[in-house]
């Protein structure tokens, strides 16, 4: 009698753990970025060494502590973005209090912030560019020059990626009648991306600003 009343509580077929497959094709995803970027890197490393001398006097154009403030404000945007994850985890999409209450913020909040200072990082990228570019580095005068706008350009071409995917996120928010598995598993989504962006530029900027 016992064994046959626990075959009968027993559930039939046991339910496997599944890995969630958003956060699995993310994962798949950002590990061809990193073969992406690391052919960028041989290829910065490979002119660097048949071109010394070219690197020794471009280099010395850079503005790093120019640099080093805007990286600072990226690293920071990783931060505020994994609060915005933290809240969504929460299932709390919006504020609870005040706006300088920032206890009480929810994933919008955060999520606008992270926006606010990645856009920050871009367009201070622009205006180094520009500054480049009247110092005589530009995409065609030399290989240093090609190096650097390629090797930096597509990684701004990610930030302005995850910026979209941003707004994407935080107009689902505001869309969504009841915020919950769905609209927590994006957030985290573009969180995975946007530490990857913060990680490469991190890389990029040690071996562009530093090793020159």
């Amino acid at each position: 009698m016992t064994t046959a009343t626990h075959a009968l509580n027993a559930p039939a077929h046991p339910v496997p753990n599944r890995p969630n497959l958003v956060s699995v094709g993310t994962s798949v995803w950002l590990s061809s970025e990193v073969m992406f970027f690391a052919a960028l890197f041989a290829m910065y490393f490979t002119l660097r060494a048949a071109l010394p001398e070219l690197w020794a006097t471009e280099t010395a154009k850079l503005n790093v502590p120019f640099a080093l403030v805007n990286t600072i404000i990226l690293v920071l945007s990783s931060v505020t973005c994994q609060f915005g994850v933290w809240a969504a985890e929460r299932h709390k999409p919006r504020r609870s209090g005040g706006l300088f209450q920032f206890k009480e913020w929810g994933m919008v909040e955060w999520f606008v912030l992270t926006f606010i200072m990645g856009s920050i990082f871009v367009s201070v990228q622009a205006f180094e560019y520009v500054e480049l570019v009247h110092h005589g580095i530009s995409l065609s005068s030399h290989a240093y020059g090609s190096a650097f706008y390629l090797t930096t350009g597509f990684h701004g071409i990610h930030v302005a990626g995850g910026l979209i995917a941003f707004l994407l996120i935080i107009g689902r928010a505001f869309l969504a009648r009841n915020f919950g598995q769905f609209e927590e598993t994006g957030a985290i989504v573009v969180s995975y991306y946007w530490h990857f962006v913060d990680v490469v530029w991190i890389a990029l900027f040690a071996i562009i600003y530093f090793l020159k």
